[in-house]
């Protein structure tokens, strides 16, 4: 009888969302409980610790309504979880790369999620004179659903100015690459990038057919 390996496609897929999430909540309840709203920890001319919050999308975007954008982001994970679910359950083998994709936006998506869930519930207001403490649920600077996503990371890769004979943004800041970002959004944007650059057969109407895996000996 072939033994059956213990890493399989499912349980690497678990691992890669457990400690996702618990990497990013971490650094996260870190930032929020130590640092004090727009507060920059320098690291190098080009990163920077910066403490930020918002009530939109990944790298401070703001669309949409709070609320929904929320209760999408929440659909969206059902959605993914029950696909990621159904496709490492099949006879017909995916490659685990395409795996590990979806498990990284998976984890990033979740991880949002529960700053918008929790969040305003278990923690006091961040403010540009005050960090913020844990507070009994209930107590918080929201309501369920409606906390903000803590954001941290950036990258002034380039922080100059345009040259003043150029017209119409002549002498006017430039900075590249100027979104705040948290651990989650990293995830999110490392999978997505990975999987329309390695796997998108998969996306595609050709690829949407189950297909044996060539690679790395096929699910472990």
């Amino acid at each position: 009888m072939k033994k059956r390996k213990f890493l399989t496609q499912g349980r690497l897929a678990a691992a890669i969302v457990v400690v996702v999430l618990v990497i990013d909540q971490l650094i996260k309840i870190a930032v929020k409980t130590n640092m004090l709203l727009y507060e920059r920890i320098h690291i190098a001319d080009w990163f920077y610790i910066y403490f930020t919050e918002n009530n939109g999308m990944a790298f401070g975007m703001e669309i949409f309504a709070k609320l929904f954008l929320t209760l999408f982001r929440i659909v969206a994970v059902v959605l993914i979880s029950g696909y990621l679910y159904k496709i490492v359950h099949q006879k017909e083998l995916y490659r685990t790369g395409y795996i590990v994709c979806l498990s990284f936006i998976l984890a990033g998506a979740i991880g949002n999620i529960i700053d918008c869930v929790f969040y305003g519930e278990v923690f006091s207001a961040s403010l540009p004179d005050q960090v913020a403490q844990w507070v009994p649920v209930g107590e918080g600077y929201s309501s369920w659903l409606h906390g903000k996503v803590v954001d941290m990371f950036y990258f002034p890769i380039i922080d100059t100015y345009w040259p003043d004979w150029m017209p119409v943004v002549g002498g006017d800041h430039l900075i590249f690459f100027s979104p705040i970002f948290n651990f989650a959004d990293a995830a999110i944007s490392c999978g997505i990038i990975a999987l329309l650059v390695f796997y998108g057969s998969y996306l595609s109407k050709e690829g949407a057919e189950k297909r044996p895996s060539q690679e790395e000996g096929g699910r472990s």
